[in-house]
């Protein structure tokens, strides 16, 4: 009787925990990830503002005091940089490798100068930057990641109309290009 209850508890342990891996697993294969639908919004290395409604790769930005904007990366050839400054009152960036594990994040508080800039590259890039650093990366935040492609999330809030126009400027004037030591 004992064995048969273990082996009851046993079959459905494993038949929830196949259940909730085959769940889990099922926007990586469907192509519906975060990763895969950022790069679809057009070509890498551009900040795309997100609307109201979902767009054709079915993202959208929900929140009516927050403004989004997403950049699809590779960092195989290069380094890429992102910045962004302007008159908002708050900002957060974050780093996903394609797997859409986070890499980095930071916002406005923690970032020097209240500025978005931070350049994101394998640990060889980074390591042969900072032999001769540029003086234009002196303030810059590096961030080294293993994984060559991933996706950047800006986000600004807009808490009142008036702030519209200066989070869509914010959004849009932001950078998202990739770094060659000779630019």
């Amino acid at each position: 009787m004992l064995r048969a209850l273990f082996a009851l508890l046993a079959g459905l342990f494993g038949a929830a925990l196949l259940h909730l891996v085959i769940i889990l697993s099922l926007p990586h294969f469907t192509g519906k990830d975060a990763a895969t639908r950022v790069a679809s919004e057009g070509d890498l290395d551009t900040f795309y503002l997100l609307g109201a409604t979902n767009d054709t790769a079915g993202l959208s930005n929900d929140d009516p005091f927050v403004r989004t904007a997403v950049c699809s990366f590779d960092i195989e050839e290069n380094p890429v940089r992102f910045t962004a400054k302007g008159n908002v009152p708050f900002w957060s960036i974050a780093l996903y490798d394609e797997a859409s594990n986070e890499v980095f994040s930071m916002n406005d508080r923690t970032s020097v100068g209240g500025a978005v800039d931070i350049l994101i590259g394998s640990p060889i890039q980074l390591t042969e930057l900072r032999k001769a650093l540029p003086g234009e990366l002196q303030k810059t935040i590096l961030v080294e990641t293993t994984r060559s492609e991933g996706y950047a999330i800006l986000r600004t809030l807009a808490p009142q109309a008036s702030f519209d126009a200066s989070a869509k400027s914010f959004l849009s004037e932001a950078g998202c290009e990739e770094f060659s030591a000779s630019n």
